[in-house]
């Protein structure tokens, strides 16, 4: 059972993190096993060399899947991570999609998929989370 009710109360919840917010996060949907998430790529999102920044990619899977992980069953944290990054990415806007590969008793696993809006495959994340009881 989803612990939210509309995307709504899921967007007024996640409003509060401060640095999703602040680096052009949106939560776009709930999905039976999931979320989709999106962020605008800006100026502050570059490294050095003016590329895309790899924490960047990383920040926005890590909201998908606080909120996909959240939605299932709350408090959940990442316990564990693991990012492929696929191409770089050349776009102005990331779309990352959280579904749940796995939703035991005090643990869950998902797969995110980030990619851009040049249809480029950018990132793949695996997340091992932890449910406080």
């Amino acid at each position: 059972m989803a612990t939210f009710q509309t995307l709504e109360e899921a967007r007024s919840f996640f409003i509060k993190d401060r640095f999703a917010t602040l680096n052009d996060m949106t939560l776009e949907a709930l999905t039976d096993d999931g979320a989709v998430c999106a962020m605008a790529v800006t100026e502050r999102h570059m490294n050095a060399e003016g590329h895309l920044m790899g924490g960047a990619i990383l920040a926005l899977a890590d909201f998908t899947f606080a909120v996909a992980s959240n939605n299932a069953y709350r408090p959940t944290v990442a316990q564990q991570v693991s990012l492929n990054f696929l191409s770089a990415s050349k776009g102005t806007r990331l779309t990352a999609a959280a579904s749940c590969v796995k939703d035991g008793r005090t643990s869950c696993v998902y797969l995110v998929n980030i990619t851009d809006d040049l249809g480029k495959h950018v990132a793949q994340a695996t997340f091992t989370g932890f449910k406080f009881t």
